[in-house]
């Protein structure tokens, strides 16, 4: 039986776009299957995505301990939960319910350039303003704090002569694109004791 996947995204979906796509290309062989797209805002673009693909498309509130979530996730049947352009912090409850079975990817190297307020172009800002020769894609499981947990993937892209944070980040969500959908089915695949039996 596929795994049940919530993905969870604050705006236009591009990450989703690229799992959905994947997901329709590997057909019945997909062992994660996206069936529900879940926000934090009626208004991200993630939605339309889903509602355009078949998946269903809900809003719960990110404001509480995690019982909305919580509740949606568990009406769904969810074994997997993906963050995808998801900006608010999980609570607590949430990580410990789904421990092992949350992932994220983030648009440079962990642990370098992460942490609160570091998403999009402020990533890409901070690389450039660092004189980094190298960003790239970080895949990682949710934990507690912004932008840890254990690895899962990571892949470099290199920084060239001339880049500002928009064709940095261009390059690197192409990156995101390709190494993402790959690394879902990856995880979908495995149980938690055979992925990472020591988390």
């Amino acid at each position: 039986m596929p795994v049940n996947i919530a993905v969870l995204a604050s705006g236009d979906g591009t990450n989703l776009q690229a799992i959905i796509d994947f997901n329709s290309r590997l057909g019945t062989a997909a062992r994660g299957v996206v069936t529900l797209v879940a926000s934090n805002k009626e208004s991200a673009g993630a939605l339309s995505r889903a509602r355009s693909a078949g998946i269903i498309a809900d809003v719960f509130d990110a404001k509480d301990d995690g019982t909305s979530l919580l509740s949606l996730l568990t009406k769904h049947s969810i074994g997997l939960v993906v963050l995808a352009g998801y900006l608010k912090h999980l609570p607590p409850r949430v990580t410990a319910a789904y421990r092992a079975r949350i992932m994220n990817i983030h648009p440079g190297l962990l642990p370098e350039f992460g942490g609160p307020g570091m998403y999009g172009s402020r990533v890409h800002s901070a690389v450039l303003a660092a004189g980094a020769t190298t960003s790239g894609v970080s895949v990682h499981f949710v934990d507690d704090l912004f932008d840890h947990g254990p690895l899962i993937a990571q892949w470099r892209v290199p920084v060239l002569d001339g880049d500002d944070p928009t064709s940095l980040a261009e390059r690197v969500l192409k990156v995101e694109h390709l190494v993402y959908p790959r690394i879902v089915e990856m995880v979908a695949t495995l149980n938690e004791a055979q992925f990472f039996a020591d988390y």
